[in-house]
């Protein structure tokens, strides 16, 4: 709404909000192709936009007939003396007040359904996206940019479908109306009244340029200070504070970095003010010179008395919508840059994806064949960006293979164990069967299919992976049982419980199945948050399951019980296990020992007893121990 005292207040409201950003954006080179792009964007919205626009128009010329509905009623109604033109001009005057109004809240309306849905749809895309990305991608990424990206980017690109384009579209017509309607009125008058506006607008603009600065360092001191919160305010992170009695250090960095906003806060309020004052000291100033220069025309009889009222009321719709225009470049840059920065994201293509003829994996028991493979991980360039790790650029560092021509087969309901030091590439190896990595070359097969032709559907239904640190849900022992299976009866779920050794403690708890578990599972020791874990994936029932460690957080007690469970529940599937505890491997059908990205043995316990070897020194240094 542009008319009256709220239009006005609007107008400076907008024009300082242009004016905080900081100026600095300008010099940014906006890659080609983005702008077109953003129109794509508006094209699902096009009918509704020529609504709003349509909508903005129709404001902005009903704003500009309010003054001369006023001039009319003194020059005509007042000093003509005719009461019932009075009172038809009067009663016209408040028809378009209201119609005004309304026709605010439609365009808010508008406004609304057209910037909400945008986000909407922007943060859905984005958010699908980066869940595609393999898990390289969030291994160097910083958890706060991707959210900035979500929250802060997405709304900066919003407004370039509101804000921006109906300030330009808007004050583009009411200031070429207001302008064209002074000077037919008195050309004289207007230019006395505009010569203020380059007095206004220039400390405005320098005051802007300040505002920005602040609002930069605002911006920046705010996502430092909520990096330093997520990452000491979940528990690892508190615990390690704690444990290394560090909380008044940190207190102190904290309260430096608030006392620091703090201080940004009252400048930007004080510069704020008097970006305020200024323009409505410039607006009673240019009022004051139209009522000087325009009464003594009008005791001269130069000009009508109405006629300088209406010019008056005019000149309180004119600086606000000036000074936005006057930053309009800063607005639009702001916007595609958060467009620029989204686009960014989303051009950034994942490197694993399911191939456009993938199959699904036969059925039947798994067969799991590494074939000759070679594998290193990627480099930062391939699988992130400099923006998300907060670096100026990415590191570039010489590529080394992991593994290498790495080559053996587990048979159908069989296990076989993974030893070796740290290290030696027994993680890479469970990582690459679930396809997290995909082999630079060689192939990862599960009965014979390639599984880089697999559907990722059929992959993640066959091979289930419980790792060291298994993470649970902020929830319910519930919800986070059914991640597995959604569909799971009240049976199933007891059952998988049970199976993992789980069920007695999960039935004592006042709310059972209903408990939550805390962050990351954190009110649940090692041992139980492991076997719910393990309870998850029997849930899943897969027919390859891979253990990275899974039983290391286990006292003897609950491993002896689960590792019965598993023997139990898996004697039909196909195993891959990790683990540095001889209970876990010492009945396996195959050990292979892993030492720099080889195999370099290969057999069961006792035959690998008797060859020697690596395998032997792991016994006596880790496993003899154990077994005492």
């Amino acid at each position: 709404m542009h008319g009256g005292g709220g239009g006005a207040a609007r107008s400076g409201r907008m024009g300082m909000r242009g004016l905080t950003k900081d100026r600095n954006m300008l010099e940014h080179q906006i890659k080609k192709g983005t702008f077109p792009r953003v129109l794509l964007y508006a094209k699902q919205y096009k009918k509704i936009l020529i609504i709003f626009f349509c909508a903005v128009i129709t404001d902005a010329i009903v704003s500009s007939v309010s003054p001369l509905l006023l001039r009319a009623i003194i020059d005509k109604g007042i000093i003509g003396k005719n009461q019932g033109l009075i009172i038809a001009l009067a009663s016209l005057t408040a028809l378009l007040a209201v119609f005004d109004a309304a026709l605010s809240l439609i365009e808010r309306r508008i406004s609304a359904v057209i910037g909400e849905g945008l986000i909407c749809d922007l943060r859905s895309e984005v958010f699908q996206h980066i869940q595609s990305m393999p898990i390289a991608f969030f291994s160097r990424t910083q958890t706060g940019a991707l959210i900035s990206r979500l929250n802060n980017d997405v709304i900066g690109a919003q407004q370039a479908f509101t804000d921006l384009f109906s300030n330009i579209v808007g004050n583009l017509i009411l200031v070429s109306i207001v302008l064209g309607t002074m000077f037919v009125l008195s050309w004289q008058i207007t230019l006395v009244a505009l010569i203020l506006v380059p007095v206004f607008l220039l400390p405005a603009r320098r005051v802007g340029r300040k505002l920005g600065a602040l609002f930069a360092r605002g911006n920046e001191l705010n996502a430092n200070m909520n990096m330093v919160m997520t990452e000491r305010f979940n528990v690892a992170g508190a615990m390690l504070v704690k444990l290394f009695g560090r909380p008044a250090d940190e207190q102190k960095t904290f309260r430096d970095s608030a006392l620091e906003v703090r201080d940004i806060g009252i400048d930007q309020a004080i510069y704020s003010r008097f970006f305020f004052i200024a323009l409505s000291l410039t607006a009673s100033l240019a009022t004051a010179f139209a009522y000087g220069f325009g009464g003594v025309q009008a005791l001269h009889g130069t000009i009508a008395v109405g006629t300088v009222v209406a010019i008056t009321a005019y000149l309180s719709r004119l600086y606000g919508p000036l000074t936005q225009l006057s930053n309009i470049n800063i607005d639009f840059m702001s916007a595609m840059i958060s467009f620029e920065r989204l686009f960014e994201v989303l051009d950034l293509q994942p490197m694993i994806t399911e191939s456009p003829n993938a199959s699904i994996i036969p059925v039947g028991p798994a067969r799991l064949e590494f074939d000759h493979v070679v594998f290193s991980y990627p480099g930062a360039e391939e699988v992130s960006l400099a923006s998300l790790e907060a670096v100026a650029k990415l590191e570039k560092v010489a590529k080394t293979d992991v593994l290498h021509d790495l080559s053996f087969v587990v048979e159908p309901g069989t296990m076989t164990a993974l030893v070796g030091p740290s290290g030696a590439g027994k993680t890479t190896i469970s990582l690459l069967v679930s396809r997290l990595y995909d082999v630079i070359s060689g192939s990862v097969r599960i009965n014979g299919l390639d599984i880089r032709d697999a559907t990722t559907e059929s992959l993640n239904a066959t091979v289930g992976v419980v790792t060291q640190d298994s993470h649970l849900f902020h929830d319910t022992i519930r919800v986070n049982l059914l991640y597995a299976k959604p569909d799971a009866t009240e049976q199933e779920l007891e059952k998988a419980l049970r199976s993992a050794q789980i069920w007695t403690l999960v039935e004592s708890l006042p709310l059972g199945l209903e408990t939550v578990v805390g962050e990351r599972g954190y009110r649940l020791s090692g041992g139980e948050k492991q076997r719910i874990a393990l309870a998850r994936l029997l849930l899943k029932s897969p027919k390859l399951v891979v253990l990275d460690e899974a039983t290391a957080h286990l006292d003897a007690e609950s491993e002896s019980l689960v590792q019965k469970a598993l023997e139990e529940t898996m004697s039909e599937r196909t195993s891959l296990v990790i683990a540095h505890r001889l209970s876990t491997i010492r009945n396996a059908d195959q050990i292979l020992v892993i030492e720099g990205g080889r195999v370099v043995q290969r057999g069961s316990h006792t035959e690998l007893l008797h060859e020697g070897g690596l395998y032997k020194d792991l016994y006596e240094t880790q496993f003899a121990q154990q077994e005492n």
